[in-house]
């Protein structure tokens, strides 16, 4: 576990690094940083596991840098050091989800039996998470070999099924991956696999494709406006359908009209 502690007491602070045991407090790195400003660098750099910060420091405060980490979604457990039992620290210290707020003076074998519990609570609640995480991509796999097996069609079946449901809906812009795997029953990472394999091209790319052979098709009919083409298209905005119309013929849908006037 890894280590940041924060104080603007150079002395103090260097005074815990060097005669804390910190090893055997389940810590085997530490980072010090004499200000919030210096402690954000750190943060940037490194995965820090657990923060030990004062909250009286010149500058940004320890409350401050805390509100900070949680506005930035860092994975981190922070212990709040103050020499003030003041009820509004304490308050702001549960809004942020600290888990540990220490009054100073405090004795170091104190200090350090509190990080020792914080790192087997951080332990515990990581490998919880990567138990779930695992049970999750185990059931992903046992779903996706069970659709392999039930299915009496050849992969090669399934995506042709899975061309014309696309060819089909090409005007619904809310067609993409997740929509053509729940309509076949499909797990869509699986589905996304055998399309690639089949067709040798992402099935997201071979959507826009053949809306782009699409709206090629229709431009020509001078019944039609652009705008109307990119709906039928399944694209609303029509911006973005000149965006990517640009992208693969290479001149906007205006342009292509005049061409093939």
């Amino acid at each position: 576990m890894k280590l940041l502690m924060v104080n603007d007491a150079t002395l103090e602070l260097h005074s815990m690094e060097k005669e804390i045991p910190w090893a055997d407090y389940g810590i085997d790195t530490v980072f010090t940083a004499e200000s919030a400003a210096i402690a954000r660098e750190i943060l940037n750099m490194h995965k820090i596991d657990i923060l030990l910060c004062d909250i009286e420091m010149p500058g940004e405060d320890g409350i401050s840098l805390i509100r900070w980490i949680r506005e930035t979604n860092i994975d981190i457990d922070c212990i709040l050091l103050t020499c003030h039992a003041d009820f509004a620290y304490a308050k702001e210290a549960i809004v942020l989800d600290c888990r540990e707020y220490i009054v100073l003076p405090a004795r170091y074998e104190d200090i350090g039996s509190t990080v020792k519990r914080i790192v087997m609570q951080r332990q515990k609640r990581l490998e919880t998470m990567q138990l779930q995480e695992f049970g999750k991509n185990w059931v992903k796999t046992q779903q996706e070999s069970l659709q392999v097996e039930n299915r009496s069609q050849s992969p090669k079946e399934t995506v042709s099924e899975c061309e014309a449901y696309i060819q089909k809906n090409l005007s619904n812009e809310n067609l993409n991956v997740a929509d053509i795997a729940a309509h076949f029953y499909l797990n869509a990472i699986y589905l996304s696999r055998i399309f690639k394999k089949e067709k040798g091209v992402a099935i997201n790319q071979w959507i826009i494709q053949k809306r782009m052979e699409l709206a090629g098709s229709l431009l020509k009919d001078p019944s039609l406006t652009a705008i109307s083409v990119a709906h039928r298209c399944g694209y609303a905005n029509y911006p973005y359908f000149s965006t990517v119309f640009k992208t693969y013929y290479n001149c906007t849908p205006s342009q292509y009209l005049n061409h093939n006037e």
